[in-house]
């Protein structure tokens, strides 16, 4: 009997491993209902539905506090609901990932659409995309959100008459290496940088690093020896390395994600590194596909490894499970989130012939 419970604890033990949930962003206004909580067996490589948490607004970006306790979701609120534009909102996450809606602050600009949270998890920074702000808020001991500490208005414009004509920021992320937070701003063709003081933000000695003209700049990613940052641009899609020497950043490289021959349309969205820093993944709205990139052990830099199709419409994001082996992408306009398998070999994403069918999925965050 002895043996037979523990086999039995085993087994269940073996499946509970194989089982990650992970949050899903969505557009409510393309027809989602909220948030989404799905699961995916990495055993079979199946993603399920668990639940649904309606009632929020465009809940685009999402992220979880590093003590894996509470979500932090940017609303773009209808104009009729919130003239600002915007929230930025506090979840405790319960058991079986259920979330409890703590609070919400106004995000101090229109269609908010990044958060990020510090490694103390004492405070959320939040990126405004059509108001061109960005905003701190503290966070309480509850996991709640006080008022903005700090709000930056972001001043310029760039070379592209049609999408460039103000600041636009896009994505802004807490250094894992040190007191800086940087934000991308796609109007200004500028990585801002920024430090923490207090509970404000203010601008680092170094205020920017400047892209080429027309880049666009959406997201970015820091490799994982701390002295290079990935940040790939949507309007002309490319991907610019920057790397630190002494107390600046400087570029170093910028390259294409689409193919010689390609003539079409395309935005890029999303980037991301692998765990062990040997390649970088780029989404390609319009060409529909995740570029691969294998990088340098030397220099950094990137060399292209190929496309890889993503079995759908508009990759606006994507992620990895916690290991590394699997690769989930977001396409926004198909409705599909879709399953690939990492090649430990050559770093390729091989897909696994799985799917879901999720409305407008623009962020996946895993729990």
């Amino acid at each position: 009997m002895l043996l037979f419970l523990i086999v039995n604890v085993i087994l269940v033990f073996g499946q509970n491993t194989g089982r990650l949930e992970f949050y899903v962003g969505t557009f409510t206004s393309e027809g989602a209902k909220g948030i989404y909580l799905c699961e995916f067996d990495t055993e079979t490589s199946e993603i399920g539905l668990n639940q649904t948490f309606p009632g929020v607004d465009n809940p685009n970006f999402l992220k979880i506090s590093p003590d894996k306790k509470y979500l932090y979701v940017v609303n773009r609120a209808p104009q009729i609901i919130e003239p600002a534009g915007g929230f930025v909102s506090a979840y405790e996450i319960g058991k079986n990932g259920t979330l409890k809606f703590l609070n919400k602050q106004l995000s101090h600009g229109a269609d908010p659409c990044h958060v990020d949270v510090s490694k103390d998890g004492k405070f959320v920074a939040v990126a405004n995309y059509g108001g061109g702000t960005t905003a701190l808020f503290p966070v309480t001991v509850n996991g709640s959100l006080l008022p903005a500490s700090s709000v930056i208005v972001n001043e310029g414009s760039g070379t592209d008459k049609s999408r460039q004509t103000k600041p636009y920021a896009h994505s802004i992320k807490f250094s894992p290496f040190e007191n800086k937070i940087f934000s991308a701003d796609l109007g200004t063709d500028q990585l801002n940088i920024y430090e923490l003081d207090g509970d404000k933000l203010v601008q680092s000695a170094q205020k920017f690093v400047k892209l080429k003209p027309g880049a666009g700049p959406r997201h970015f990613d820091f490799h994982p020896g701390g002295n290079f940052i990935y940040v790939i641009s949507e309007l002309n899609s490319t991907i610019t390395i920057l790397k630190r020497v002494g107390e600046n950043w400087e570029e170093v490289q910028a390259i294409s994600t689409l193919p010689k021959d390609f003539n079409g349309t395309s935005y890029c969205a999303d980037i991301h590194i692998s765990n062990d820093g040997k390649y970088l993944y780029g989404s390609n709205r319009g060409h529909n596909t995740i570029a691969v990139f294998e990088i340098d052990s030397e220099t950094k830099k990137l060399k292209s490894s190929g496309f890889v199709p993503v079995e759908g419409d508009w990759p606006r994001n994507f992620a990895f499970t916690p290991s590394g082996d699997f690769m989930l992408v977001a396409n926004q306009k198909s409705g599909n989130i879709t399953v690939f398998k990492i090649n430990k070999r050559n770093g390729m994403p091989e897909y696994a012939g799985k799917q879901i069918q999720i409305p407008a999925p623009v962020c996946i965050e895993f729990l």
